[in-house]
């Protein structure tokens, strides 16, 4: 490996747990996130020549604090305002216990995971933060993610600081009666990712599969932080057996594969097996999240031959127990696609024709191609080209707008 490509796998390794001890101990994001890119330029400069360190983390550790030492030195005035911060992180977050090699555990990250997702915090910005901070993205790559522009996401970004700064969001993980009500932000955030990259929102590609497996890297970091949190294992999964058909979701030319036509063999069985694997971890020992019950309905498609080898009756058993947790119309939606394999087009039509009015799904591109799809199904041709129609006026990435067409053309053409 050369000493470019060594310093940004360990860039990408260790930024999140670089950039959260420096913000722990400093009380300040902005000189974190400065003092870090400091610390990569030395190593970009030195590494190549000297060779990568035997503990390139703690290299990077003991630069970055130099620097922020250096730079404090050099403003008093910044000095004492820092030090009134760090007085205040202290207290909000006890200094975690050394590991057998000197070093600190990573319970700094979660603190840093938590700040981000902060419900204080207005959604978009959660995951502009988390990408920017946690999986190390540089701003550029961040506004690319959210397809803004640059300038737009760069102010967006310090908004979400000067929010952390001004309202005194602590860096801090939550304590135990408060960590039902905030983790479910924190995997929120990270699915969002992770469903960005699945579906692109625009674009010329079906997936951004950089976000997807971020978002994956994200949910890894997260399982090892908390081992016992059944629901972390969840969403861990369901991004595992999402994944895991990747290669075999687009055609040559990038046009999507729909699952009854995809090369199963392409499948990654890996990750099929280690999400499998957290899925049961997530349903076992006390009743079942959103995440687990996701995992297990993805699992049950990824673990049959086919799509007729499925076991529909206990999808959709398992799409009651999600819409009982979670009872919004995209649930429901997926149900009654769901009920469609097991029932027949015109049960499944029937209860979509049951969510028409729901006002979220109104414009709802995944709603639009299920009623179409139906109704070709059906035969109801003339009703299936108008719905194919509507859904072609909302679709996002141009390979769904091709696939689009080319279904539009087929219903028109008989």
């Amino acid at each position: 490996m050369s000493g470019v490509r060594a310093v940004e796998a360990v860039f990408r390794e260790e930024h999140g747990r670089l950039l959260a001890a420096l913000v722990r101990r400093f009380g300040d994001l902005d000189l974190a996130e400065e003092v870090t890119s400091d610390a990569i330029e030395a190593a970009l400069r030195h590494w190549p020549v000297e060779g990568v360190p035997p503990k390139p983390g703690a290299w990077l550790m003991t630069t970055a604090r130099r620097k922020a030492v250096d730079r404090l030195r050099r403003d008093q005035a910044f000095a004492a305002r820092l030090a009134i911060l760090q007085v205040e992180a202290e207290r909000a977050a006890p200094a975690p216990p050394a590991d057998a090699d000197g070093g600190e555990l990573p319970d700094e990250r979660l603190q840093l995971f938590f700040t981000c997702a902060h419900p204080a915090l207005p959604a978009e910005d959660r995951g502009a933060l988390t990408l920017r901070c946690l999986a190390g993205l540089t701003t550029p790559e961040v506004a690319r993610a959210y397809l803004v522009p640059v300038q737009t996401m760069a102010k967006r970004i310090v908004r979400a600081k000067k929010k952390i700064r001004e309202a005194r969001i602590p860096f801090r993980v939550p304590g135990a009666d408060e960590l039902p009500e905030r983790l479910p932000g924190v995997l929120q955030v990270i699915y969002s990712i992770f469903t960005e990259g699945y579906a692109a929102s625009s674009g010329p590609d079906l997936q951004r599969l950089d976000l997807a497996e971020e978002a994956i890297r994200l949910a890894r970091i997260l399982r090892r932080l908390l081992p016992s949190e059944r629901e972390v294992a969840g969403l861990l999964g369901l991004l595992l057996l999402v994944h895991a058909r990747r290669d075999a979701r687009t055609g040559p030319d990038g046009e999507p594969v729909l699952l009854d036509e995809q090369e199963r063999g392409r499948w990654d069985r890996d990750l099929i097996e280690e999400g499998s694997a957290l899925a049961v971890t997530a349903l076992s020992g006390g009743p079942p999240g959103v995440y687990g019950v996701q995992a297990a309905i993805a699992a049950l498609h990824d673990e049959a031959a086919d799509l007729a080898a499925t076991d529909w009756p206990q999808v959709v058993a398992l799409y009651d127990v999600l819409l009982a947790l979670d009872p919004s119309p995209v649930v429901a939606l997926n149900r009654a696609a769901a009920v469609a394999m097991r029932d027949g087009p015109e049960a499944g039509l029937a209860l979509l024709d049951e969510l028409a009015g729901e006002p979220r799904l109104r414009g709802y591109h995944p709603y639009l191609v299920a009623r179409a799809d139906l109704l070709h199904r059906l035969g109801r041709l003339p009703e299936a080209a108008a719905a194919y129609r509507a859904a072609l006026e909302v679709a996002g990435s141009e390979p769904e707008r091709v696939h689009l067409r080319r279904r539009l053309a087929s219903v028109e053409e008989t």
